[in-house]
């Protein structure tokens, strides 16, 4: 028995072990066409193109190198059904069995992403899509919800921007499954959950990239329609850039990326902090500016006010009156006298001769008026015996007998005096 496993001269290494099981594999099959659907697809920067084939019970690793992939007409994409030719190999490193592909084709469109367009389509027509039912987000939200897994990359990468951009908001994370059966009904449930408790005001659901099919709890159904009745608004973060995802049309916004949800979901302290500034300074200015021109009109008015102001204009006045007050003096003081001499000069030359000349005149003149007052007045009347009667109270000749009622007062002039009495007859028959 010991002899069977004792070491033999056929001994090989694992390098030279890998190196001729590669010979008997490229040898024994040749060129080969392999059909399956397209998964774990990368680009590297050469230019190279990695993938898996499979079906429903294998897959093999693929590798297209550069060189042979002009001219081949579409871009390959998970979920793709293509064709490959190539040969079967081995990678001595690592001891891989791989098909080296020389041409790609296409034979149809893969089961999932055929079924990606049957649903997107169904939803569509169903108006699950529909621009004017998105909801608004918060401009400045402080309350965030985060759907994804606890330990992956994805919720890092949103924590972290976060607490660069805008460290005022809290964070609460539903941890789920984002890959596998489990994936779809716990999204499900930590949607529900995350409007239910109204904790937060905006929700982030997704998950780093990956093959189309391990993102597909992102485009199951249920998720996407838990989403649509979501009453807070959801941010969907799914894959890279170049994934779409059915939770990306229905969300009421999409992200190319987990990052960038974090980014679209809040603002930039420092922009804000930078246009705050910008406005402050403004207001400075302003401000500044206004203090000024008010400083000036307060000089102004200050000004006015001084000039205007009764003390001032009394002083002013004043000072008015006492050069008035100064030239009417100097005035008088030349005005005057020669004043008095024109008037002294004027009434001895002018004044008093005409005086003497007038005066008879006008004594002559005095002397008829008085001799036809006394020939045409009452009094020489009275002296021939007549009398004047007049109402006592109102002093009112009485010329008629009509005129005087019966106990009045009256008076009665004489030339030389007057006599009172009361009437106590009334007789209006005439002297004959």
């Amino acid at each position: 028995m010991e002899s069977d496993i004792q070491p033999t001269d056929n001994i090989y290494s694992p390098s030279e072990l890998n190196h001729e099981a590669r010979i008997h594999l490229e040898a024994g099959f040749g060129k080969v066409w392999v059909e399956g659907e397209i998964s774990n697809l990368s680009r590297p920067a050469s230019g190279h193109i990695y993938f898996s084939l499979k079906d429903a019970k294998a897959q093999i690793n693929c590798a297209l190198f550069r060189s042979n992939t002009f001219g081949m007409g579409f871009k390959p994409e998970n979920g793709m059904l293509v064709r490959a030719r190539g040969r079967v190999s081995l990678f001595e490193a690592r001891g891989n069995y791989q098909l080296i592909a020389d041409a790609l084709v296409r034979s149809g469109e893969g089961l999932l992403r055929a079924k990606f367009e049957l649903l997107k389509n169904s939803l569509a027509s169903e108006g699950l899509f529909e621009e004017s039912l998105k909801k608004p987000l918060p401009s400045f939200p402080r309350r965030i919800a985060v759907i994804t897994s606890p330990s992956g990359a994805a919720l890092r990468d949103i924590i972290n921007v976060l607490q660069r951009r805008w460290p005022l908001a809290s964070v609460r994370v539903y941890g789920v499954p984002v890959q596998g059966d489990e994936a779809a009904p716990a999204i499900v449930k930590a949607l529900a959950a995350a409007n239910k408790h109204g904790w937060a005001e905006v929700i982030i659901a997704g998950r780093g990239g990956g093959s189309l099919e391990d993102l597909w709890a992102f485009n199951e159904e249920a998720v996407a329609r838990a989403i649509f009745v979501s009453d807070l608004p959801v941010i969907s973060a799914v894959g890279h850039e170049i994934d779409f995802s059915i939770s990306d049309f229905v969300a009421d916004l999409r992200a190319p990326t987990p990052s960038a949800a974090a980014e679209l979901a809040t603002p930039d302290q420092s922009n804000l902090k930078n246009a705050l500034q910008a406005v402050m300074q403004r207001l400075q200015r302003r401000v500044q500016s206004d203090l000024q021109q008010k400083s000036q009109k307060l000089d102004h008015l200050n000004h006015r006010l001084h000039q205007q102001h009764p003390g001032q204009r009394l002083l002013q006045n004043r000072k008015s009156l006492q050069q008035v007050q100064r030239r009417l003096q100097l005035a008088a003081a030349r005005i005057v006298p020669d004043r008095q001499r024109h008037l002294s000069d004027l009434f001895r030359h002018r004044l008093m001769p005409a005086g003497m000349r007038i005066v008879p005149e006008k004594q002559r003149r005095l002397l008829d008026l008085k001799r036809t007052l006394n020939a045409v007045g009452p009094m020489p009347t009275l002296a021939r015996g007549y009398a004047i009667v007049m109402d006592a109270e109102s002093g009112k000749a009485i010329s008629s007998v009509r005129d005087a009622k019966a106990d009045q007062t009256l008076i009665t002039q004489f030339s030389d005096g007057q006599l009172g009495s009361r009437i106590t007859d009334i007789n209006k028959k005439p002297l004959k």
